[in-house]
């Protein structure tokens, strides 16, 4: 049996409906967003970002989708769930903003728009809807915190092949090292990941759904010092014995993210290597055992980190607990101490605290995490002992 990775457009109209109570909470009579990632959520359309405008208009009478006359096609075929409002080209003889206000309602004096939109399309806007007040908000941000149910499907397809890529990716190193061949390098092993996570959606899934830039799957592959950058892209740079790497892997399955990632030691581990890996271990295992509903994300990253400074590695660490996940791989909440957004049941979020030893290593473990009624459990299942990560030469 296949897995589809499109949503039934009855889904749309209740995330749509969901929004449009909000607007009424906040005194909005609409919201326009021309974020990819809104846009995907609010009506199903994915599409390549770049200069043409994109954007949806969401009101009491319905959706209205802004595009230019290239995409209309494009829309259909994803069974979008809003009206299509073309426009021939851009930056084109009539602003292409002026089309969505013309085929929308009339009255609308306070329009809701995100805080990502740019000063120039926000000027743009604001002449199309000449008399309307352009009010900040991150209403649909904070309706794509909590997953529907239909949305948590395709987070834990994404994370059962986020570990196949995971074990894929270790099972072609390990065959280096037992047949005695040439190990990968960073970019080669990089690649390989994120051709198996694509062929095995090709191969399982109906539907595929490409977003934003083209990602599918893929991730971060770095090794030995290369790895004590945080965000390192993949190198020439061939695994060596006796050296860590870490693969930061993730897919997206019908436009909904997993991250699942892990260090690996080739070779016997030294004492730093071993003393680095348990720390950030039983760091994670914290987070793991913290995330739950009512916990602010402050305090789920203080009890995290935590871990890391009573071990002594503290001096070592250079980013947060975690970040929300959903449509985007990285989206808010942040697992940060200036976040004080209070964890509810629906959530998914990444708990993947880290260190990084400059000139040495960097040591990092991940999981996709859904908030339940209770506490919270792993999407991505690869194992993280010490056992599981050492890989005998």
């Amino acid at each position: 049996m296949t897995f589809s990775q499109r949503l039934d457009t009855r889904f749309y109209d209740t995330v749509q409906q969901t929004v449009r109570a909000a607007l009424a909470e906040a005194g909005l009579d609409a919201i326009l967003t021309d974020d990819p990632e809104d846009v995907a959520y609010l009506t199903g359309f994915f599409h390549h970002p770049g200069e043409r405008p994109v954007a949806v208009l969401l009101h009491d009478s319905g959706a209205t989708l802004l595009l230019p006359a290239l995409e209309v096609e494009h829309a259909l075929a994803q069974d979008t769930r809003a009206e299509l409002v073309d426009y021939p080209e851009f930056p084109g003889v009539r602003p292409p903003f002026a089309a969505l206000a013309s085929a929308a309602p009339r009255g609308l004096s306070r329009i809701g728009v995100p805080a990502s939109i740019s000063l120039a399309r926000h000027r743009q806007v604001g002449a199309a809807f000449a008399g309307a007040e352009l009010v900040e908000t991150d209403l649909i941000t904070r309706a794509r915190y909590v997953k529907h149910p239909e949305e948590l499907v395709l987070h834990q397809e994404a994370a059962r092949i986020t570990d196949l890529m995971l074990e894929r990716g270790v099972a072609l190193v390990r065959e280096a090292t037992t047949s005695g061949g040439e190990l990968p390098t960073e970019a080669e092993l990089a690649a390989y990941v994120g051709q198996v996570g694509a062929d095995t959606m090709y191969a399982e899934h109906t539907g595929v759904v490409m977003t934003g830039l083209g990602f599918l799957a893929g991730g971060l592959v770095y090794s030995g010092a290369n790895s004590a950058k945080p965000h390192s892209l993949p190198s020439a740079h061939r695994l060596a014995p006796g050296e860590t790497f870490m693969l930061s892997l993730g897919c997206a399955v019908g436009g909904r993210f997993v991250e699942g990632e892990r260090t690996f030691i080739l070779g016997e581990p030294s004492p730093e290597q071993e003393r680095y890996y348990e720390a950030v271990r039983a760091a994670q295992q914290t987070g793991i055992d913290t995330i739950r509903p009512g916990i602010t994300c402050a305090e789920a990253n203080r009890l995290c980190l935590d871990v890391l400074r009573e071990a002594g590695v503290g001096e070592h660490i250079r980013h947060r607990q975690g970040h929300g996940i959903g449509v985007g791989m990285h989206e808010s909440p942040w697992l940060e101490d200036g976040d004080q957004t209070v964890l509810q049941q629906g959530f998914v979020v990444s708990n993947e605290p880290g260190i990084y030893v400059t000139g040495h290593a960097g040591y990092r473990v991940s999981d996709s995490m859904f908030v339940t009624a209770d506490g919270a459990r792993p999407l991505t299942s690869y194992p993280r002992s010490l056992d599981d990560i050492v890989l005998a030469l």
